[in-house]
């Protein structure tokens, strides 16, 4: 049992080296005006994304809504005789 348990940290330990290693040598520089240019488009990607989920959530709704009712059971029980 304990030479699994040492086996196990040691690959955990030589992959975590690995890892770092590895998130080193991808560091990437970002230049203050790509920086600026991100952050002037953060409002606008925050109006989109909120538009189209409400978009979303009407069309839902009311195809939800639409199907309630005609399934409702009240509906049936109680229908006017005009109809």
């Amino acid at each position: 049992m304990k030479k699994i348990l040492l086996i196990l940290f040691l690959a955990a330990v030589f992959s975590f080296q690995h890892y770092a290693e590895s998130l080193a040598d991808e560091k990437k520089t970002i230049t203050p005006q790509e920086f600026a240019t991100t952050l002037s488009e953060v409002p606008n990607k925050v109006g989109n994304f909120l538009t189209s989920e409400v978009e979303k959530t009407k069309a839902y709704q009311t195809k939800v809504w639409s199907e309630a009712k005609t399934k409702w059971p009240w509906n049936k029980i109680f229908k006017k005789k005009d109809q």
